[in-house]
C-alpha cells in the first residue's frame, strides 16, 4: 500500500502533498506506535507542532 501512496505524491497533481509519519508512545506499555497522514505541503510543521 505505501507503494501507491509514494507513486501518487509523485505525480504532478500529488506535488502539494506530503506523507508524514509521527511515532507516538503508549502510556500503558511503554510501545511506540506508528501514524501515517498525508497532509498538505505547506501544512507539514503546523501539522508536527499540534500534540495529539
Amino acid at each position: 500500500m505505501a507503494k501507491k501512496v509514494v507513486a501518487s505524491l509523485k505525480q504532478e497533481t500529488g506535488k502539494g502533498f506530503a506523507k508524514v509519519i509521527r511515532m507516538q508512545k503508549s502510556e500503558k506499555s511503554g510501545a511506540y506506535s506508528f501514524e501515517e497522514e498525508i497532509v498538505a505541503a505547506d501544512k507539514v510543521k503546523e501539522y508536527f507542532a499540534l500534540k495529539k
